[in-house]
């Protein structure tokens, strides 16, 4: 089976704390995150003209999804919300989240460790709440570090 697929980077800065980890990031330390956002047609492609945009005089027509749109999507799904902020688990920061917040600081709690294989997780379910109909999220790759990444794949 044969399928298009369109891939979008973006980058954000972001600090969080491994609570309980027995090595250094147990501390609070920042990451520049590079997220990398595929997505595809849902099913085989055989012709040309078979995506979102199918209408012949539709001047996006033969792209699978408009790229301008995949960035709007992501960024108010996961880079605005998650772009310069501490990330706490919430079973053991609670106390540390609100006496940053008190302080004004940017503080967001999850309801898990942040590793970068849970925030992925979290990730693919913010962005596939808000992908319209006829794109399915195929592939997620987040960089913590230049030569650090975990991928997260669709089975779809």
């Amino acid at each position: 089976m044969a399928r298009i697929s369109i891939t979008k980077i973006f980058t954000f800065e972001a600090a969080h704390i491994l609570q309980g980890y027995d090595g250094l990031c147990a501390n609070i330390h920042g990451h520049s995150y590079r997220l990398e956002v595929s997505v595809c047609s849902p099913g085989s492609v055989v012709e040309p003209g078979r995506f979102l945009y199918s209408e012949k005089a539709d001047p996006k027509n033969g792209m699978l999804f408009d790229f301008s749109e995949l960035k709007k999507l992501v960024s108010k799904a996961v880079i605005e919300p998650f772009d310069h902020s501490l990330i706490l688990n919430g079973q053991t920061g609670e106390d540390l989240a609100e006496t940053l917040r008190r302080r004004s600081l940017r503080v967001i709690v999850v309801p898990y460790q942040p590793t970068s294989e849970n925030l992925l997780i979290d990730f693919a379910a913010r962005l596939q709440a808000v992908l319209p109909q006829g794109i399915a999220l195929k592939k997620l790759r987040l960089y913590e570090t230049a030569t650090s990444y975990t991928d997260y794949e669709s089975e779809s």
